[in-house]
């Protein structure tokens, strides 16, 4: 009996013994076992086929980027250079760029504003009334006043468009229209019986769209500027990488990808010396397009924005203002709206009762979609402004040569373009939701 006891005693015991792990170490992995890597991270270490493969994977996913309307220009460009024989030449690409200018800054603000899933239809209006703002105020104040109050009479009416929309809750459709139709009006009330403001021979804003910088050594070493700043921005971000033991581009692909860029860069500065030199308008675009895609990849609040197009409700309950966002989204619309108008200004010569009206609308709208801008929201760049206007612009100026400047004929391909554009949005959303990628 006694031994019987003992026997039972020590088994629950034993039992409660193994119930306590002795560590917490996770197991070994069995030996042989072969542990599993995202294909993704093996990329570059297979060369070049590693990046046809994840080309491949991409577009099967619906992640093709800026590649539909990269694809669009060379198309563009080699139709007109068949039909015309002169299209690509450094005149055409001095011209592309002069008219590109303003449309394609008011273009960057739309971007923020698609961002978030949202639309401004009064960047057009505002950009007329920002003009009328400065023609009328020019002749009895300094011009660099006239054009800062200008330019801060669209971040007021973006304040504005945003207050009501996010504070209110009336939709930014409904907003923007009313502003579409009221700034309108109110920049007929400036401009008062004037129809028409020639802009001053000492003025700023002609020298937007007019003035060169002559020197070859300008526009040669913008693009070396350019190229340096590219290979050390990749640079130090492979080397971040790589610290925080992540994937980074290996010296040979930045390498590669800088060489692309120098090509593209010294030929564009190649061209615009073969005519009057480098455009003031195309240095100040550029300017913003690097400022606003620092702003919304570097910091803190560009990454709130894409979390609000993203997820509004998700966004505010990782403790993100809502509501700041998306007025501040607007202000940005609205004063880079102005700046626009007065690009607009500059190549008409003066404001007038139609600036920023006819198509201008729709051709910012449309050159953000059409560079890679989503319509619903949380997907984008400010650089699909610069792609977009040249893909609008080249259309233009190639039916110009073509002697079909009809307006009709340009809206609809124009339109056309468009369609095509947010078809294949539409059609990557749904491939990527398909892939669980959205």
């Amino acid at each position: 009996m006694s031994n019987t006891n003992e026997t039972s005693a020590k088994i629950p015991a034993q039992a409660e013994t193994t119930e306590a792990p002795e560590t917490t170490e996770a197991p070994a992995a069995a030996e042989g076992a072969v542990r599993v890597v995202d294909p993704r991270l093996l990329v570059r270490e297979q060369g070049f086929k590693g990046y046809w493969t994840e080309f491949k994977r991409k577009v099967r996913s619906g992640e093709i980027g800026s590649l539909p309307v990269v694809v669009g220009l060379i198309i563009i460009g080699i139709v007109f250079q068949a039909e015309t024989g002169n299209f690509l030449t450094s005149y055409n690409l001095d011209q592309i760029t002069l008219y590109a200018a303003g449309p394609g800054i008011m273009a960057v603000g739309i971007v923020f504003v698609l961002l978030l899933g949202e639309i401004d239809l009064a960047v057009g209006s505002v950009a007329g009334l920002a003009g009328a703002v400065w023609a009328v105020l020019g002749s009895d104040m300094p011009d660099g006043l006239a054009i800062l109050l200008g330019i801060l009479s669209g971040t007021v009416i973006g304040a504005f468009h945003g207050i009501v929309f996010a504070k209110i809750g009336v939709p930014a459709f409904v907003v923007t229209l009313a502003g579409f139709l009221g700034w309108a009006g109110m920049q007929t009330w400036v401009m008062g019986e004037k129809s028409t403001i020639t802009t001053p021979l000492g003025s700023f804003v002609r020298d937007l769209t007019s003035y060169y910088f002559e020197d070859v050594a300008a526009a040669y070493g913008l693009a070396i500027v350019v190229i340096v700043a590219f290979y050390l921005t990749q640079l130090r971000d492979a080397r971040r990488r790589k610290a925080a033991e992540l994937p980074a581009r290996p010296q040979s692909e930045i390498i590669l990808r800088t060489a692309l860029l120098a090509i593209l860069s010294l030929l564009a500065a190649y061209a615009f010396n073969q005519e009057q030199g480098l455009p003031l308008s195309l240095v100040i675009f550029l300017a913003i397009l690097v400022i606003t895609d620092f702003v919304l990849r570097r910091t803190t609040y560009g990454r709130q924005v894409f979390a609000v197009g993203g997820g509004v409700e998700a966004a505010r309950r990782a403790g993100i203002n809502v509501s700041w966002i998306r007025i501040s989204v607007f202000m940005i619309s609205g004063t880079l709206g102005a700046v626009g108008g007065l690009f607009l200004a500059s190549a008409t010569g003066g404001a007038d009762r139609s600036l920023g009206g006819g198509n201008q609308l729709m051709m910012c709208i449309a050159a953000a979609v059409i560079g890679g801008t989503s319509l619903f929201g949380g997907r984008g760049k400010v650089w699909s402004a610069l792609l977009g206007i040249l893909v609008i612009q080249s259309i233009v100026q190639g039916l110009n040569q073509m002697n079909l400047s009809s307006n009709a004929i340009q809206y609809m391909i124009t339109g056309a373009v468009l369609l095509i554009a947010v078809i294949i949005d539409s059609v990557s959303r749904k491939t990527q939701k398909t892939a669980g990628r959205a």
